[in-house]
This record gives structure tokens, sequence and C-alpha cells, in this order.
């Protein structure tokens, strides 16, 4: 037992012996390099609607290569010219994901990091006031929509409204969104704890699972979440119902409670505390429902 032990013992390190001569560390560090890029362009197309396409083109791929092993010569003639317009299809196609995902690679994280006291005193205020204004706006059934920026810039839409740069206040967002304003058409967005600009446009959602009974300003805040990493807030004037858009997800008919724990988790907490709290949250529905049973 010892001998048979002692033998596969030497033969892994002979194995690893041999793929040193031949692997030096660079490779290593190229494979790793590669295989974290590799990781990161998927599992970010896999959040967006990308990913249907992504299968399509495997499909294409996969035409090809079966045109090309039973040598059907025109099928293999046209994937071949469809692929060499590969990048440029791509690029087409991909152009919203594409522009966020370099968005998001761009972001300093140094911000972040030396964030002062004083910068989350004023995010913890513009929470509570505006979870203050969107009460008052639910019981009057006035819509709104109030975007907060976070690490992606959003000056591209802040230029098409009103800039107001006023320190933010529960009767300020309440004005802004009353029915006779002129500023109450559009969405309000957020920098820093200051009301940036108002009567801002925003990019729809192309998002088809999305319900039909959702209105404009639903459909233009899950289209700024999709576009950028912004939290959006939206009463419903219709159903007076408070919704938050995160990540391209529509958490709809919230209460005072859940919405002002939802700000704070995901405007103040760290990034490295808000996966702690998803992995925990996942943990728990398995003995949840173990406890059912």
């Amino acid at each position: 037992m010892i001998e048979a032990i002692t033998d596969i013992y030497h033969l892994i390190l002979g194995f690893l012996l041999s793929l040193r001569q031949t692997i030096s560390i660079s490779d290593l560090v190229d494979i790793i390099i590669v295989t974290f890029l590799i990781y990161r362009v998927l599992s970010f197309l896999r959040k967006t609607s990308a990913s249907s396409v992504i299968k399509g083109i495997a499909l294409i791929l996969i035409v090809a290569w079966l045109s090309s092993v039973f040598s059907m010569h025109v099928l293999s003639y046209l994937t071949g010219q469809v692929l060499q317009m590969g990048i440029i299809v791509i690029v087409v196609l991909f152009q919203p994901e594409l522009r966020k995902m370099f968005e998001q690679m761009g972001v300093s994280r140094l911000n972040t990091i030396f964030r002062k006291r004083g910068r989350l005193e004023e995010v913890e205020a513009s929470i509570q006031n505006v979870a203050e204004a969107s009460e008052e706006m639910k019981k009057s059934e006035t819509g709104a929509l109030i975007v907060f920026e976070r690490d992606v810039g959003l000056n591209d839409y802040a230029v098409t409204g009103t800039k107001i740069d006023a320190h933010l206040t529960s009767e300020l967002i309440q004005n802004v969104f009353y029915h006779n304003s002129p500023l109450h058409d559009g969405a309000v967005i957020v920098r820093n704890g200051r009301l940036l600009a108002a009567a801002c446009m925003l990019p729809l959602s192309n998002n088809i699972n999305l319900s039909r009974d959702l209105g404009m300003r639903h459909r233009a805040g899950v289209g700024i979440s999709e576009r950028s990493d912004a939290l959006a807030v939206i009463v419903s004037e219709q159903s007076g119902t408070l919704s938050v858009a995160i990540d391209g997800m529509l958490k709809r008919d919230l209460t005072h409670e859940t919405f002002v724990m939802l700000l704070r988790n995901e405007l103040i907490l760290s990034e490295s505390t808000r996966k702690k709290n998803r992995r925990a949250k996942k943990a728990r529905k398995p003995l949840a429902q173990e406890d059912k049973k």
C-alpha cells in the first residue's frame, strides 16, 4: 500500500516537473489573466439581454464547423462571410453592453477607499429625504423618478435636463414632481447628496420580460440601471407603489422599511459587505425550504 502511494507521488511529481520545463511563470500568469478576463466578460454579458445573442453566435460557429466537415460549400461560404464581418457585428450588437463594461473598467475605486465621513452623512441624509418625499408622493399618487449616481458618471443624461445643483431636501423633491411644476416630467439625478439636475431624459429598457403594465418611468428607471451602476427610485403615478431598479432588475411595491434598508445597503455599505449579505441570503434560502418541509 505504501509502495503504491509512493509510486503515485513520484508520478505526480514527475508530471509537475515536466510541466515546469515546458511552461514558464509568464505562461501561467498569461493563462490566469486570460481566464479571468473571459470569466468577467461572460459573467457581465450573462446579466444582460446579450446572452441570447451569444447563443446565436455560437450556433453560427457550430453551423460553420459542420458545413466545413461535411463539405457543404454554399453554406460554408455564407457562414464564412458572416464570420469575416463578426467583429463589426459584435460591436454593433453589443454597443450598450460594451460601453457599460468599459465605463465600469475605467472607474477608479480610490474614491470608495478614501471616502470621507462627511460624504457618508450626506448620502444618509439624502436617503432619508428621498424616503420621506416618496412616502408623501405615494399618498398623493404623484409620479417620480429619482436616480442616484454611483461610480459611473451620469453627465450625459444630466445635460438633457435643467441643472439645479442644490441641497437635497424632501420639500424640494416634492416641488419638482408636483403636477403643475415645469420640471415634473423626466428624472432627477442625485450626486453625493445633492440634486444635480431635474427633468432629465433617460434611455428606456429594451427588456421584453418587463411587465406590460409598467409605464415609461419604470422602463426609464430600469434602462438607466442597465446602462450604468446607478440606482433608480420610481414612484408610480397610477398605483402609488414604490419601486427600485438596480442592475437591470426591478424591485416593486416596497414598504418604507424595506426601501430605506435597500438604499442603505446599495449606497452606503461597501461592495464587499453587499457581496457577503447576498451570499448569506443565498445560504439561508435552502435552510428556509427545509424548515417548510
